[in-house]
């Protein structure tokens, strides 16, 4: 699959590209990307190269597809669709993000997500998108429910990383929803 930009009326969602290194290293340093995500804890920019080439490697093998979001050519943040999976009655895959310290409270995420889900439901034909974090995480929370995701739960013990095993909050949205932000029992 080829690299697809997308573009909001705020922010462009391209590859990570080499240019992209020293600031995805210096926005892996805030404590809570990597309390909240799997990036490595202590993140080196050897850490954010391989990172690069990982994601141009993913897309090449369509199993996903993950932008840099830019602001004003400022990095903002990444996001992805993650372990796409292809089926007869409609493939899915889970959406994933985070945002540098600088941008977050200011709807650059729920943005770049609306155009996300929007290409995984009308171009990658995907019938079900699913969102997990570790409990705890309200702000990831906020955003997945803005978009219309519907808890489904809580997984004991599920998500894995550096530090061990966290419980994790899921939920999911098909296709087929409205997309209306529905009550979550956690927010």
């Amino acid at each position: 699959m080829q690299p697809v930009a997308l573009h909001t009326e705020r922010l462009v969602l391209s590859i990570p590209t080499e240019a992209d290194i020293d600031a995805i290293t210096a926005a892996c340093q805030d404590p809570e990307v990597s309390r909240w995500t799997t990036v490595p804890s202590p993140y080196t920019r050897e850490d954010a190269v391989d990172f690069v080439e990982l994601v141009a490697k993913w897309w090449a093998d369509g199993v996903e597809t993950v932008w840099a979001i830019r602001k004003n050519e400022v990095l903002a943040g990444m996001i992805g669709l993650h372990r796409i999976t292809e089926h007869p009655h409609g493939g899915d895959a889970e959406i994933g993000f985070w945002g540098v310290a600088e941008l977050r409270g200011q709807g650059v995420m729920g943005e770049a997500a609306r155009a996300v889900v929007d290409y995984a439901f009308d171009e990658l034909k995907l019938a079900r998108l699913g969102w997990r974090a570790v409990v705890g995480n309200i702000p990831s929370a906020r955003t997945a429910r803005s978009l219309g995701f519907r808890y489904e739960g809580m997984l004991r013990q599920a998500l894995t990383g550096a530090r061990g095993r966290d419980d994790g909050w899921i939920a999911g949205l098909l296709a087929t929803d409205d997309r209306t932000p529905m009550e979550w029992p956690v927010l």
